[in-house]
């Protein structure tokens, strides 16, 4: 296995080094273009062009036509794949192939090896989340080799859908990271690892499941397989998409439902984390609060103490002053002056006594006015936590009710996607016994065009009638949930008619019922925010089907019947070359064709002519309006 990975990466490197233009570009101009003319044009364009540009041209186009090979078969195969997927394993060697272009080699005793294992350690310095991935691919036991290490990391990115997020960080800092890895020319460094990382967001839509312990990820690198798309790729690229509009509408109207059910559940998780601040906020608030009672409780009982010592020294000064009163009478006849001025002294030691008597006494009552402050501050907090406490218990409540509510649009759609099978078994029939009907009217020509007419005619009342009665259940149940909510207001207001008999007793159930209030005002306004939600989900579905009529009307042309623009009416030649219009089918040059707008049948912005462009922008702004 070791000679055959060195004799792998020799070649590699040979390869590298002695790219010229015979080597990538072969299946991707003989892909394209059948013409002589056009496949000398290209192979003089490469041969004036840098070997690694068109290295990184030919990965891009390579991944392009693996990525969209992806997400065909897994839409077709149920969008869920494993490791025996062929696409799938085909676009992990081209991932590969793409994050080894232009690698520093880390030089060895024995050989110079060439490992992106490092350039992907360093996603987890630049993005915290990525961490969970690393570690857990450095404690696989089965992984020995730093190729094995970066083949799990990719699998397992892939499988959170977070790939193409991390590879888009990587480019964002090329000039600070991978300058370090990679040589300048590297697909990496250059703009097309934009576009292949913004090419890689369409692989978010994919479900993968695959298994990292049981496979061997150790080997060497693969060989891409140009065979899964070189076959069939010319046919596809001179006819429209072979699948049908109905199937493309309803796995669009399924991941828009997708998409809306993962944002509700973000909204309800996001108001979920916000009441838990909150609540942890007042309990951190609540026990500041404590301390600081308890601070008071101990000032206050420093303040008594002190209080008593001064009592015991007022007590003492006044004994001692009765005995030198005493000795001072015995001692009248003898120094009458000497008793004045102690009289004097002891009158003004009195005044100060009384002065710091009634300071303290003040300090005292002031110190009692506080802690009655601060009992009725906690008795106020300690309030403000149970009605907090109610309010989690009713919010709690509305969660449920809304979950309620979710589980009841699941069974809804599931309903109407019961009704969409019906209708197409209805449509099928239709079909075949209008093929009936027209070999039998094919022997009486005039008779056919009144046919035709009346059938279309009765296609449109049919696809009004079930439009009508989809709507009318809608209405039927949209009424029925207005008077569950008007029976709840009722409700309510009966309990507010209750509070404002009570509000003269009991005036902490204000706060309570404003945040009754409150919550009524945010349902109203989820009401009011459904309704807007339907409302567009309705438009979206009227364009779809604009889209679909345009589609039947549309015929897509073939290249041989245009000789000339049907725009500027110029004769196609090798420098003015034909492109379709992807929603009328007709060959315009590129100067007539040079807009780019998002089609119901393409996720991405396609080619559309000037007339299209300027009809679709009426359309856009119609609807958005």
């Amino acid at each position: 296995m070791a000679d055959d990975s060195q004799s792998h990466e020799k070649s590699l490197e040979s390869e590298n080094k002695n790219a010229t233009a015979n080597y990538w570009p072969k299946p991707v101009v003989e892909s394209q273009n059948k013409i002589d003319i056009n496949s000398s044009a290209r192979s003089l364009r490469y041969q004036r062009r840098d070997p690694q540009t068109i290295e990184r041209c030919n990965l891009l186009n390579v991944s392009k036509l693996i990525i969209k090979e992806v997400i065909d078969s897994s839409l077709s195969h149920g969008r869920m794949l494993d490791d025996n997927h062929v696409p799938l394993q085909q676009f992990f060697i081209v991932l590969e192939h793409v994050l080894r272009h232009g690698l520093k080699p880390k030089k060895s005793l024995l050989r110079d090896r060439r490992d992106f294992w490092c350039v992907l350690e360093t996603v987890e310095k630049l993005v915290p989340e990525a961490s969970e991935i690393t570690t857990s691919v450095r404690e696989m036991p089965n992984l020995k080799t730093p190729l094995g290490k970066a083949r799990a990391w990719l699998r397992l990115s892939l499988m959170q859908k977070s790939l193409a997020d991390y590879l888009k960080i990587l480019c964002e800092r090329r000039d600070q990271v991978l300058n370090e890895f990679y040589e300048p020319g590297a697909m990496m460094l250059e703009d097309e690892g934009m576009v292949f990382t913004g090419l890689l967001v369409g692989l978010n839509v994919i479900d993968c499941n695959m298994c990292i312990k049981e496979e061997d990820l150790d080997q060497p690198m693969g060989v891409i397989d140009f065979s899964l798309y070189l076959n069939n790729r010319i046919n596809d690229d001179m006819s429209p998409d072979n699948e049908s509009p109905e199937t493309k509408n309803k796995m669009a109207t399924i991941l828009d439902q997708k998409n809306y059910l993962e944002e509700l559940n973000r909204h309800l998780n996001a108001t979920v984390t916000n009441l838990q601040q909150k609540l942890e906020s007042v309990q951190t608030t609540n026990t500041l609060l404590k301390e600081d009672l308890a601070i008071a409780k101990n000032t206050a009982l420093e303040l008594q103490d002190e209080n008593d010592t001064l009592k015991n020294d007022q007590g003492s000064l006044v004994d001692g002053t009765k005995k030198q009163l005493e000795a001072t009478l015995k001692q009248e006849q003898a120094a009458k002056q000497d008793i004045e001025t102690e009289r004097e002294t002891y009158k003004t030691s009195r005044e100060g006594l009384d002065n710091m008597y009634t300071d303290l006494k003040k300090k005292l009552e002031e110190e009692t006015h506080v802690r009655l402050d601060v009992e009725k501050e906690l008795e106020l907090q300690i309030s403000m936590k149970q009605e907090i406490e109610m309010a989690l218990r009713i919010l709690e409540k509305d969660i449920h009710e809304k979950q309620d509510t979710m589980i009841s649009l699941r069974q809804q759609l599931e309903d109407i996607k019961g009704i969409n099978l019906e209708m197409y078994k209805k449509l099928q029939a239709c079909e075949s016994t209008l093929k009936h009907k027209s070999e039998l009217v094919s022997k009486l020509e005039e008779k056919t065009n009144q046919l035709v007419s009346t059938l279309k005619d009765m296609e449109k009342r049919t696809a009004l009638e079930t439009d009508l009665k989809i709507e009318r259940e809608w209405r039927g149940t949209l009424q029925r949930s207005l008077e569950e909510e008007k029976e709840k207001l009722a409700v309510i207001q009966t309990d507010l008619h209750k509070y404002k008999h009570l509000e003269k007793e009991y005036t902490t159930l204000e706060h309570r019922h404003r945040e009754i209030q409150q919550t009524c005002e945010e349902q109203e306004k989820t009401l009011a925010e459904l309704g807007s939600h339907l409302s567009e989900s309705k438009l979206r579905v009227e364009d779809m089907r604009e889209a679909q009529q345009v589609k039947k009307e549309a015929q897509w042309m073939s290249d041989k019947e245009a000789t000339n623009c049907k725009g500027c009416s110029k004769e196609f030649s090798i420098s003015r070359r034909r492109h379709h219009c992807r929603n009328c089918g007709d060959i315009f040059c590129n100067e007539c064709s040079d807009n780019k707008m998002p089609l119901p049948s393409s996720a991405k912005p396609v080619r559309v002519c000037d007339n299209c462009h300027t009809v679709l922008l009426q359309r856009y702004s119609s609807t958005g309006n």
